[in-house]
C-alpha cells in the first residue's frame, strides 16, 4: 500500500503540474500570440476582380494593451480593399482611444462595422465556468462609451451597418452591404433590412456580431453571398481532436471559427477575435486572430475557384496585462 500511495501521490502532483503549466501558457502566452488567418472564398460575381477584406473582431480593448494596438495597426500593411469590424471593441470605459490607435491606419481604408454586447456594457467578474454553460442569465455591466467610438469611426468615413442597407463602391466594384445589431442581446431587427440585395452587385455582404442561426437563415433566404461575424472567440478554449467546447451562442461548435457553408449558396466567416474578457484572460489551442479574406469569383465563373482555402501565420509581442 505504501508504494501505491506514493505512486498515486506522484501522479496527482504530475497532473497538478501539467494543469498549472497549461494555465500559465493559456493566460500568459497564447492570448498574446497574435495570428493572421488567411482564407480564399469564392463569393464574387462572374468576371469580378478579387477583393481583399480584413476581418477584425472582439478586440475587448483595455487602455494598456499596447502590443495589441501596434499589431492591429500594422495590419494596414496588408493593403486591404475593405475592413469589416464585427464588434466587441471595448472592455473598459477608457478604451476608446486605444481602439482608435489600433485602427488608426485602417481608418483610411473603406470600412463597415456593427457593435457587440461588450461595446454597450462592460464585462463583470463572474465564475469562468459559466462560460461553458450554454444558457445562463446575463447580467450587464456598466455602460460603455460606444457612442464616442461610433462618432470616431463615422468621422473617418466608416459605415455603421446597424439595421442599415447600403451600396458601397470598393476598388471600383459595387458591394451591397447590410447589418444588424447584436443578436446575442436580442437587439437584432432583421425586418428593418429584409429584402433581396442588389442583384447587380459584385458582392452581397451581411454583417452581424453574434452568428445566431436565425439571423444567418434570414441573410441566406434573402440571397446574400457572405456573412461575417465574431463573438465566439473561436471557442476560446479548444481541445485537440475535439475543437471548440462552446460557442456562447446557438451556432454549432464546428463553425466556431473560420469559413463554412450556410445553405446552398451563402458562406459564413466567423472570426475567433483578438481578445478576451479581462475576467477570463485565457486562450488554449485558439490564438487571437484577425483574418484576411481574399474574395474571388464563384466556381461557375471563368476563374473556376472551387472552395475555401485557409491558412494562418503568427506573430508575438507582450502586453502589460
Amino acid at each position: 500500500m505504501g508504494n501505491l500511495a506514493r505512486n498515486i501521490g506522484r501522479a496527482a502532483l504530475g497532473t497538478t503540474a501539467v494543469g498549472t503549466a497549461t494555465l500559465a501558457y493559456a493566460a500568459g502566452i497564447e492570448r498574446r500570440h497574435w495570428t493572421l488567418r488567411q482564407v480564399t472564398l469564392p463569393v464574387l460575381a462572374e468576371g469580378a476582380r478579387p477583393l481583399k477584406v480584413l476581418h477584425i473582431s472582439d478586440m475587448h480593448m483595455t487602455p494598456n494593451q499596447t502590443s495589441k494596438q501596434r499589431w492591429v495597426a500594422a495590419l494596414a500593411e496588408l493593403k486591404p480593399d475593405l475592413v469589416v469590424n464585427t464588434g466587441d471593441n471595448l472592455a473598459h470605459q477608457n478604451a476608446v482611444p486605444g481602439v482608435i490607435r489600433a485602427l488608426g491606419p485602417l481608418l483610411d481604408v473603406p470600412g463597415v462595422f456593427v457593435f457587440g454586447s461588450n461595446d454597450y456594457y462592460a464585462p463583470r467578474p463572474k465564475n469562468p465556468v459559466r462560460y461553458l454553460i450554454k444558457s445562463h442569465k446575463r447580467v450587464h455591466g456598466i455602460p460603455l462609451p460606444w457612442r464616442d467610438l461610433r462618432a470616431a469611426l463615422v468621422e473617418r468615413g466608416w459605415h455603421d451597418l446597424t439595421h442599415v442597407r447600403r451600396l458601397l463602391t470598393v476598388d471600383g466594384q459595387t458591394i451591397a452591404v447590410a447589418g444588424v445589431d447584436d443578436p446575442h442581446l436580442r437587439r437584432d431587427r432583421y425586418a428593418d433590412i429584409a429584402g433581396k440585395p442588389d442583384r447587380g452587385a459584385t458582392l452581397r455582404l451581411g454583417v452581424t456580431h453574434s452568428p445566431e442561426p436565425r439571423v444567418l437563415d434570414a441573410f441566406a433566404e434573402d440571397g446574400y453571398d457572405l456573412v461575417m461575424a465574431g463573438h465566439t472567440h473561436g471557442g476560446q478554449l479548444r481541445l485537440p481532436g475535439y475543437g471548440a467546447i462552446v460557442t456562447n451562442c446557438q451556432l454549432d461548435r464546428t463553425r466556431a471559427r473560420g469559413a463554412s457553408r450556410w445553405g446552398g449558396h451563402m458562406w459564413l466567416h466567423v472570426s475567433a477575435g483578438l481578445g478576451t474578457s479581462p475576467y477570463a484572460p485565457v486562450r488554449f489551442a485558439c490564438p487571437p486572430e484577425a483574418s484576411l479574406l481574399t474574395l474571388v469569383p464563384r466556381p461557375n465563373s471563368a476563374n473556376g475557384h472551387e472552395g475555401a482555402k485557409d491558412s494562418a501565420r503568427f506573430g508575438a509581442d507582450a502586453d502589460v496585462s
